[in-house]
């Protein structure tokens, strides 16, 4: 394998929530989210939510080669609660979450799991890519966010709109209509996306954090294809440094409408032979 991984907390000196790792054959990505400023019942917090799921997840997927990556992920949520449950209090609506990606080499196939908004990047020995994102999520965003996106990003008035916007979120999570994500409840490890692809004909496969994407699908600076040549020359921090500097570029918001000026980006591009 080879791997080439960067990671960037959006403010220096806070928690990355973003979350990482490899083991041969196998990578998993993740992505923390809480509610800015709730309670949360978890006195862990949301960096240790998805570094403990992320580190189980690995574990299992690369333990058990040919359980299915739903069920691991199940295994691994499961776990993660038995940590905490006994010390926090899981009922509050805000509890921490996480993005769930994960991806396996078995045998002569790639097998993907894609759980909340983070990004599977797929490119073939042709050329070619394509793009795996669980979308629920901005479906769902795109209802409720316009008081959100029409006041510059951090000042008072957009960070209460974010929080009721938030809020507003987290009543919609893990149930029909709205959108899955880990947190307490092993059951919304059903509701990932997943699929295979034969491993002969890719060339790399990229995970990427919604913090690492926003060059393409809130920025609109980049196809994927540039996103895999600046890759490629200049690997994941390159793609990262891009991102901050649109930021900083706008850091009201008020060409690029978000709830946060930066966010924690991580990238993990996944080099097969």
């Amino acid at each position: 394998m080879r791997i080439a991984l960067a990671t960037l907390p959006a403010t220096f000196g806070r928690p990355n929530e973003d979350f990482a790792a490899v083991a041969p054959g196998a990578a998993v990505l993740l992505d923390g989210a809480g509610v800015g400023g709730a309670e949360t019942g978890c006195t862990h917090g949301v960096a240790w939510f998805s570094a403990s799921l992320g580190s189980l997840l690995l574990a299992s997927i690369t333990a058990h080669s040919a359980r299915p990556l739903t069920d691991c992920l199940a295994d691994a949520m499961g776990l993660v609660r038995s940590l905490h449950e006994e010390s926090c209090d899981l009922s509050y609506r805000s509890s921490p979450t996480s993005t769930v990606l994960a991806a396996r080499a078995t045998g002569e196939a790639l097998e993907y799991l894609v759980l909340g908004d983070s990004s599977l990047l797929l490119a073939d020995r042709d050329g070619s890519t394509a793009v795996v994102t669980d979308r629920r999520l901005d479906d769902v965003g795109k209802r409720l966010r316009g008081p959100v996106d029409a006041l510059p990003t951090g000042t008072p008035e957009h960070s209460a709109a974010l929080a009721d916007y938030q809020d507003a979120l987290t009543g919609l999570r893990n149930r029909p209509g709205g959108f899955w994500i880990s947190g307490p409840d092993p059951r919304a490890a059903e509701h990932a996306l997943t699929g295979s692809v034969p491993l002969g004909s890719l060339a790399s496969v990229t995970l990427l954090s919604d913090g690492a994407t926003r060059l393409v699908d809130r920025f609109e600076l980049a196809e994927w294809s540039e996103v895999l040549a600046v890759l490629g020359s200049s690997g994941p921090d390159g793609l990262i440094r891009r991102v901050r500097e649109a930021e900083a570029g706008d850091p009201e918001g008020r060409r690029w409408p978000r709830g946060k000026a930066r966010d924690d980006a991580t990238v993990l591009h996944w080099l097969l032979p």
